[in-house]
């Protein structure tokens, strides 16, 4: 299947920006002085800005929607609605969006100047105008805007270039998982002697063939999870569940991978009883990779525990390894995509470093927690919180 080109606009920081102009920039002028109007027009006109000029909160109103300015300045006393009222309705209506609104008043008091930030606006132009002032005041909101719609922009490209790198990768991590495990599957089949008996060398290519195939499609089931979580496309559904069954069904699995490193799992103080209301398979998802992740960092012949916590509101489950534990200064890097710490498998296994990264976000879907720490007699210690259901009254 053919790709798409993926590109991706990368930016110089080092290269200095340029002070854009303001020219042509919307000014709407809310006065029902005409001198005032005046005033303020001879003030602006020489800097460029498109002016237009209302006398009322009416009419300023229906000249916002026609007009779309990038700044009002709003007399606070006028005929029929106040400034602030004004203010209060354009707020409303176009929320973050608004443009900037600076009052222009006489009025200076402290509880004036708190009502009309509390209305919306951002600054106070008092009377009578001093042209300087106006204009830096002017300036610097104007300024502010640009910056506020740039970054709007940039967001904009950044999540359609993030959704089409999630496509990209869904579509190379499904084209080759299939197969993958093909050759998992055909690799296990000749190990079997199906085919006839193979020689020690020829076996061990087989198994060789099989371990890095496996740790492929597992990279390449990582990457196709993540392209899944990251376009908001991670459904769960979650039912009444047993978690013993879901613990005791993972250990199971993880100790025949735990055995060939000599080591072993074990859990303790787990009841039988204990539902909670959880996507089965993506729990137990979880707690694989952590099982997983404490056998590939704990030393051959460990005992890797898991053990039970409830307080009557939350339930947790905690994975204590006997690895060399996590730095400190990099434990921030854990729960992040393709971010991994200094400290490596003590058998060489493979690590893409989004397995946490993909149990946070399923964690949080269940509105649950995950997080790590060093234990107090050595090694790492992994715990995910789930809520336990209420009781009907």
């Amino acid at each position: 299947m053919p790709y798409k080109e993926l590109r991706i606009l990368v930016m110089n920081p080092s290269s200095e920006p340029s002070t854009p102009s303001l020219a042509g920039r919307r000014v709407l002028i809310v006065d029902d002085d005409r001198l005032n109007v005046r005033i303020l027009s001879s003030i602006l006109q020489p800097e460029g800005y498109d002016l237009r000029a209302v006398h009322s909160g009416e009419e300023a109103l229906t000249a916002y929607e026609e007009f779309k300015p990038d700044l009002v300045l709003l007399d606070v006393i006028m005929p029929g609605i106040s400034g602030f009222e004004t203010c209060r309705t354009l707020r409303d209506r176009h929320g973050a969006l608004l443009a900037p609104v600076i009052f222009i008043t006489a009025k200076s008091e402290s509880d004036d100047v708190v009502e009309g930030l509390a209305a919306g606006g951002v600054d106070y132009l008092p009377k009578p105008f001093k042209g300087r002032e106006a204009l830096a005041r002017l300036r610097t909101h104007l300024h502010n805007r640009l910056l506020a719609e740039q970054q709007r922009q940039l967001v904009s490209q950044l999540s359609t270039a993030n959704a089409a790198k999630n496509k990209l990768l869904g579509m190379v991590a499904h084209d080759l998982r299939n197969p993958l495990a093909s050759i998992c599957g055909l690799a296990d089949f000749l190990g079997d002697g199906t085919v006839g008996t193979l020689t020690p060398d020829q076996l061990d290519l087989v198994r060789t063939i099989r371990e890095t195939s496996q740790s492929m499609l597992s990279m390449v089931n990582e990457l196709l999870d993540l392209s899944v979580v990251e376009s908001g496309e991670l459904k769960t559904h979650p039912v009444s569940r047993q978690i013993a069954e879901i613990l005791n069904k993972s250990v199971y699995l993880n100790n025949i991978n735990a055995a060939r490193k000599g080591s072993r799992i074990e859990i303790e103080g787990l009841d039988g009883e204990t539902e909670l209301l959880i996507d089965a398979d993506k729990i137990k998802q979880v707690v694989d990779n952590l099982l997983s992740n404490a056998i590939k960092f704990s030393p051959p012949g460990s005992v890797i525990r898991v053990s039970i916590e409830s307080d009557g509101d939350r339930y947790s489950v905690l994975v204590h390894d006997q690895g060399p534990g996590i730095p400190e200064n990099e434990r921030h890097k854990l729960f992040k995509d393709f971010s991994q710490t200094s400290v490596r498998p003590t058998a060489g296994e493979k690590s893409t470093g989004l397995g946490l990264a993909i149990c946070k976000r399923i964690m949080e879907s269940h509105g649950g927690t995950i997080s790590a720490e060093n234990a107090p007699g050595g090694g790492g210690l992994f715990r995910i919180t789930l809520p336990l259901p209420r009781l009907a009254a």
